[in-house]
């Protein structure tokens, strides 16, 4: 026993499983973005990996780690396009 107490700890807000559906959904459309036209997939999955990160502090790091592999996913696409000479978008 404690004389300070622990904190409790606060049930999800419909906010944290938006953030989550929306980090979840740019790691898929980013993995999707390298294989196809990575010029116009991969900069709007960015953009739901860094809405996710503004949008909740409970799921932060699944959207840190969305955004981080995205900008790898774009550059591995690049890549991958030019090397194969496909459409970049």
């Amino acid at each position: 026993m404690s004389a300070v107490p622990e904190p409790i700890e606060q049930p999800y807000t419909p906010r944290d499983y938006v953030a989550g559906i929306l980090a979840s959904a740019s790691i898929f459309f980013g993995a999707i973005g390298v294989v196809q036209t990575p010029m116009r997939i991969i900069p709007a999955s960015v953009v739901l990996a860094l809405v996710a990160v503004i949008m909740s502090d409970r799921v932060r790091t699944l959207a840190t780690w969305a955004v981080g592999l995205n900008i790898v996913w774009w550059m591995l696409g690049m890549t991958v396009a030019v090397v194969t000479s496909n459409a970049l978008y």
